[in-house]
């Protein structure tokens, strides 16, 4: 077994259904490069994004919030080539602004390619950074996921860091009820509802692609109304520079 995740004891649960994935995806060979504490890249992440793009609202939406995970590179680079603003978090929000902008027609007005901008390194580079205050609404929103169900349960790699960034846009009001919230990831990474337990901070998707296919989950779950800030935990706030003056800004 690898050894132990960088986030685990949070939730033991979730912490035996990562390492499951984790574990399989290694096993099977279809992950791409390593996966143990990170939101793992497949084989067939291009085809997900693909997937992902017949969403109807992926069709209409002109800003895209995406995680700044490899294997949603390609979900930048698509969105970027349709035309959309692309709004990608700092990795792990570590640093004093928390979001990048990057806008199709000013990369190429500037000669910057899409391929170089959709990457972390690429976008953290060109991108032009922003609060969360200065965002636009945000049409349609990627996140991060190491395991899904099909009803919409979803878990990241054990950090917060979606639920905590969905979190902030609600009380900012950058998203609204119908925006959908969305991932692509590999077949295996889609486990039975009874597997993902899902907690009253914890953002449900409403669209899953894989390789294989585009999932509707028509979720039953709620979305959290904001931040539950008494779950916010003493590591984040270390590790996030701007959450304690965000907290207060909110009057949280």
């Amino acid at each position: 077994m690898a050894a132990e995740a960088r986030w685990s004891g949070r939730n033991p649960d979730k912490d035996r259904l990562r390492d499951e994935i984790w574990g399989t995806l290694e096993s099977t060979g279809v992950n791409v490069g390593p996966v143990w504490s990170r939101i793992p890249n497949f084989a067939g992440a291009d085809l997900a994004a693909l997937h992902l793009s017949k969403v109807p609202a992926w069709k209409t939406a002109k800003t895209v919030k995406c995680n700044p995970d490899p294997p949603q590179i390609p979900v930048r680079l698509r969105a970027l080539h349709d035309g959309k603003i692309v709004y990608a978090p700092v990795p792990e929000l570590t640093r004093g602004f928390p979001f990048v902008r990057l806008d199709p027609k000013v990369l190429a007005a500037r000669g910057i390619e899409f391929e170089t901008a959709a990457t972390a390194q690429g976008f953290l580079a060109h991108g032009t950074p922003v609060d969360f205050a200065d965002m636009e609404m945000l049409d349609f929103v990627v996140v991060g996921c190491v395991a899904v169900s099909r009803s919409g349960g979803r878990t990241g790699k054990g950090g917060g860091f979606a639920d905590l960034e969905l979190g902030i846009f609600r009380e900012f009001g950058k998203v609204s009820e119908t925006t959908p919230i969305t991932t692509t990831v590999h077949s295996s990474q889609v486990v039975d509802d009874a597997s993902v337990p899902m907690q009253g901070h914890d953002s449900p998707l409403n669209f899953i692609a894989t390789e294989k296919e585009l999932i509707d989950t028509r979720t039953p779950m709620r979305q959290p109304a904001g931040v539950d800030w008494d779950r916010v935990q003493p590591d984040q706030y270390e590790a996030i520079p701007f959450l304690k003056v965000l907290r207060a800004k909110l009057g949280g």
